[in-house]
């Protein structure tokens, strides 16, 4: 394949170029009032007052083509972090119940305490997200070392069942703001707006700056531990970091747009195929393609049952369902 024999740079330069078109297009396409492609060109550097086009892009498309660039940034480096801690290439955030877990905290907070606002969700998302991830890597034996990969995704299995279940019942108990969560627990981009890009994009370069400054010693993780431990790698300290970067990666995304699943899974085998497996590189790789895949899915999401929208996590599903069972086929077979 040409993608993969071109340098680093090279390979981030043409998915960020990939990326900018897939973003143009969610601009303008499938919208109810007519947008013209150069309408989205114009609204990013000198906005027309009297466009109705202009405004759409600008206070409708725009906001939420960049969440969604930053929630699948921030799932992707989420799933390789995940993958590196614990060498498992069947770990994300949807699969070891950390997205199950988020969304009880979210869903708890939405329908009994509303008042809370989106800080009160993201902050109940970690929570939620860190619990079941605790439990997940409790019941699977995750830190003892050795081949434990089908125990810890049976433990991710159960524990994201569990938490689905108690999900649904806070949603029968608070009926009122049960619409509303279950849309979200949809994973949809239809509400974003500027007011959860601000809340959001300080965190996601947090999250994403500290992916990149552990992935060096994700490299050494690849040796075993008692390898890494030998080269001076801090496991405590790896998988204490590691591990908190990921509920505040994966919170901070449940909590803007929703139970969106599969991205941390599918993308980081995507990157590797790409860009080998070196977490310096790869990762960035990954972040990218996870943009890409999400503003994909949403713009799809249009387009399905135009004029009304599909859950972009319902995309994502359909895409990465099979993917796991594909995974799950040849590790077994």
């Amino acid at each position: 394949m040409i993608f993969t024999r071109l340098p680093f740079i090279g390979q981030c330069l043409i998915l960020l170029l990939f990326l900018l078109v897939c973003g143009w297009i969610s601009l303008f396409s499938w919208s109810v009032i007519a947008v013209m492609p150069m309408d989205a060109l114009h609204a990013l550097y000198s906005m027309n007052e009297d466009s109705i086009a202009q405004h759409i892009v600008h206070d409708l498309r725009l906001p939420r083509v960049l969440i969604g660039i930053m929630v699948g940034a921030n799932l992707a480096a989420a799933g390789v972090i995940m993958q590196g801690l614990t060498q498992n290439p069947l770990a994300s955030p949807s699969v070891l119940g950390i997205n199950a877990g988020a969304a009880l905290g979210m869903a708890m907070v939405s329908s009994i305490a509303p008042w809370f606002g989106l800080l009160g969700t993201s902050v109940a998302a970690m929570i939620g997200g860190g619990i079941a991830w605790a439990f997940v890597m409790l019941l699977g034996s995750a830190w003892r070392g050795g081949n434990e990969h089908g125990r810890l995704v049976l433990a991710g299995v159960a524990i994201s069942a569990l938490c689905a279940a108690l999900t649904k019942a806070v949603i029968i108990i608070a009926e009122d703001q049960a619409a509303g969560v279950l849309t979200w627990l949809a994973g949809s981009l239809t509400d974003a707006r500027w007011q959860t890009f601000d809340a959001l994009w300080p965190v996601c370069i947090i999250g994403l700056l500290g992916a990149l400054f552990i992935a060096p010693s994700l490299n050494l993780l690849q040796l075993g531990d008692d390898n890494a431990r030998n080269l001076g790698v801090s496991l405590m300290w790896v998988k204490l970091g590691g591990s908190f970067l990921v509920l505040l990666l994966v919170g901070s995304a449940i909590s803007s747009v929703g139970a969106i699943g599969f991205v941390g899974l599918l993308i980081p085998h995507m990157a590797r195929m790409l860009a080998g497996q070196d977490h310096r590189k790869f990762l960035p790789v990954a972040m990218i393609l996870g943009a890409c895949l999400v503003v994909l899915s949403d713009t799809i999401s249009r387009a399905i049952i135009y004029p009304a929208e599909t859950p972009a996590g319902a995309i994502l599903a359909l895409i990465g369902a099979p993917f796991f069972i594909y995974l799950v086929r040849k590790r077994t077979l």
